[in-house]
């Protein structure tokens, strides 16, 4: 079992990765605004808070190493250097430096960290301002110049919680880095500390009573208790009268709290803090708690199915009752699971500017709708997806800043990417404003690779549906971006894995725009609940368009195609009691459910649909991991197993069962002399 400090370092890591993502953000817009002084001091803060905790928890490397950057900034800050291009552009490659040392990684060996800091050193004298200052990467902590910035005076009450040392904290260290800010006396209230039988070693019973002289602003004293807001009394206010109680130095305040005193008149319990407002909860915990709760709800609708064969009122009230509480629980949880997709965004500003400077293009990323929320384990499977996207249209879609002049365009390309909500569904798009799509050339490469018939005549949907085909590129030649035909392949292959649809509208000359329609949630499942002999099936309603009846005289008159004229279009159908071996009798009417996929319109053969159904999502296990076919399993209010198809993969499977050699959509496969598609 992980120790409480090992826990802490891991709550640290978890959020100082939160905030390199957003000190990238804020570097990258202050590239584009190099004035910004707003900008300076969030970046100053960040590293600020990254060299303060680091040292806290045990990150020493990290946190000298974030010194040196933070004393950079505050020259910054202070006017005595400049934001020039090549300080943040040093400062972007020294984040991943910390991340290495994040991750416990040793970068150091190759001397890299020591590189870093000398290339800064060079990099802050050729800035500074006046060559008559003195070094601004000194060994110890700088503090501000009062001459520049206002001073003010701040009484600051800290009262840690009863569990704050229990959590690692040391408010020594809290203290000194106060101290490295200004003039700071304090002074130590010792009423609550019990008789010594009493006294518990790990508690901390101190409260001190603070006056801090600072140019630093109240964010960056706020800063210094970031991680341990949540378990101490704190309040910062500007100070209104002199210190009236006695002065005690922090050192002399810190060994208070490991030498034992006596009882004193006056006494007091030590009055707790507020609790928080929000906590941070573990995923693995939450998924738990999740499960837990489809198995509560499977438990409430076997109740309410026995209680609707009993003539029993108070049975049936209660399962009522149960169903109420088991759909409000199951609301909450899944609530609980949702995050702004934000975090996810804000990743690729770093991208985009690193490619754009390797590749010679002027590039800005826009993000649209980053406070929309889904389920954080679709959000933790967006990230490839979104970057092939990014990639491709840095590679394919934007032409260089001389390219874009000549077509009249500005110099400046633009990537969108944007979210919304639509429905049940989240739509999540990447737009470029670029070259836009070669129909020709997607159709050329096709009719060469044999995916489509020379004389082939596709609607521009299915053209575009080619370029996520397995190898598909249409690029003249291979670079270390694109162009090995592996980028949308995985697009697509992520989003069906996430039960979504991808959609793609391009106009030449104008821009692409890849739209990626995915689900709230993967962890419940709004479907059809069908049969195909004995066994239950669930169909997810969100690729169910339709169901049409078929009678066994109509598919003995097909003569072996399994085709369906559906108001005069001919769609293909899988019969699921052939494709799952079922040996009893068929009904005299069977269900063709018309469900939407990658591949086009199919139909998919059942012997009769019950209804619908939301269902809690359980996964099959290891052993069946191979089955593509199936994306889960669900437990009925009978208690019977319910497996959930994936008709995508149904749709993929038959059509590399009857051709081998052809793929893409159920027209393209008919032009190539494949209208017969079996089970």
């Amino acid at each position: 079992m992980a120790s409480n400090s090992d826990q802490f370092r891991a709550a640290f890591r978890e959020e100082a990765h939160e905030i390199l993502v957003d000190l990238e953000s804020t570097l990258l817009e202050l590239n584009r605004n190099r004035d910004d002084l707003d900008l300076v001091n969030k970046a100053f803060r960040a590293l600020h808070t990254l060299k303060g905790s680091g040292s806290m928890f045990g990150f020493d490397r990290l946190a000298d190493f974030a010194h040196k950057l933070e004393n950079a900034f505050d020259a910054v800050r202070n006017g005595t250097l400049a934001a020039s291009e090549d300080l943040i552009d040093l400062t972007l490659r020294s984040l991943d430096h910390i991340r290495a040392l994040l991750g416990g990684d040793d970068p150091d060996d190759g001397g890299l960290g020591a590189a870093l800091v000398e290339e800064l050193r060079r990099t802050v004298d050729l800035g500074h301002k006046d060559t008559s200052e003195t070094d601004p990467l000194p060994a110890a902590a700088s503090a501000p110049d009062a001459g520049q910035q206002v001073e003010c005076e701040w009484a600051i009450h800290f009262a840690p919680g009863p569990q704050l040392m229990r959590n690692g904290s040391d408010p020594l260290l809290l203290m000194r880095e106060l101290g490295q800010m200004g003039d700071l006396e304090a002074a130590a209230c010792m009423d609550a500390i019990p008789a010594l039988d009493a006294l518990d070693a790990e508690c901390c019973y101190i409260a001190w009573d603070l006056r801090l002289k600072t140019t630093a602003p109240l964010d960056q004293l706020r800063d210094v208790f970031i991680f341990v807001e949540d378990c101490c009394d704190l309040k910062i206010e500007p100070a209104v009268r002199p210190a009236a109680p006695a002065q005690v130095d922090s050192d002399a305040s810190a060994k208070a709290l490991t030498e034992p005193r006596g009882s004193s008149g006056g006494r007091r319990e030590y009055d707790a803090p507020d609790v928080a407002s929000s906590i941070r909860v573990a995923a693995a915990k939450l998924d738990c708690f999740v499960n837990l709760v489809g198995e509560l709800v499977t438990v409430q609708a076997r109740l309410s199915e026995l209680a609707q064969t009993r003539d029993d009122v108070e049975v049936s009230a209660v399962a009522e009752e149960m169903e109420r509480l088991a759909s409000a629980l199951r609301e909450n949880s899944m609530d609980m699971r949702m995050m702004p997709i934000r975090g996810t965004f804000e990743k690729f500003r770093r991208l985009v500017h690193d490619l754009a400077r390797s590749m010679g293009k002027n590039v800005e990323l826009i993000i649209e709708g980053a406070e929309t929320e889904l389920d954080k384990s679709v959000i933790d499977q967006l990230n490839d997806p979104l970057m092939h996207l990014i990639r491709n249209s840095m590679d394919h879609g934007i032409g260089t800043p001389a390219e874009r002049l000549e077509q009249g365009k500005p110099g400046t390309a633009s990537i969108r990417l944007a979210a919304r909500h639509a429905g049940a569904s989240v739509l999540i798009s990447v737009s470029d404003n670029g070259r836009g799509i070669d129909t020709d050339a997607v159709l050329a490469k096709a009719v060469e690779r044999g995916l489509i018939a020379p004389d082939a005549k596709l609607p521009e949907s299915e053209i575009y549906a080619l370029i996520f085909q397995p190898g598909f590129s249409t690029a003249k030649q291979v670079s270390d971006i694109s162009g090995r035909g592996v980028g949308l392949d995985v697009v697509r292959r992520n989003i069906d894995k996430l039960r979504g649809a991808i959609d793609v509208s391009s106009k030449p000359g104008e821009g692409t725009t890849v739209t990626l329609r995915l689900p709230l949630t993967l962890a419940i499942i709004d479907g059809l609940l069908v049969t195909v002999g004995e066994g239950y099936f669930v169909l997810p309603l969100a690729n169910t368009l339709e169901c049409i009846e078929i009678s066994q005289q109509q598919i003995a008159a097909a003569g072996g195609n399994r085709l369906i004229n559906v108001r005069g279009e001919v769609v293909p159908y899988i019969r699921l009691r052939e494709r799952f071996a079922v040996k009893n009798a068929a009904p005299p009417f069977e269900q063709v459910m018309l469900v939407d996929t990658g591949e086009g319109r199919y139909g998919l053969v059942v012997d009769s649909v019950l209804g619908n159904c939301q269902t809690m999502i359980k996964s099959l296990g290891r052993v069946y991991r191979h089955v593509q076919t199936i994306s889960g399993a669900t437990i009925l209010g009978n208690g019977k197993v319910a497996l959930i198809l994936d008709p995508q993969r149904l749709v993929e499977e038959s059509i590399s069962a009857a051709h081998p050699q052809v793929r893409g959509h159920p027209r393209a496969l008919e032009k190539s002399g494949a209208a017969a598609v079996p089970a």
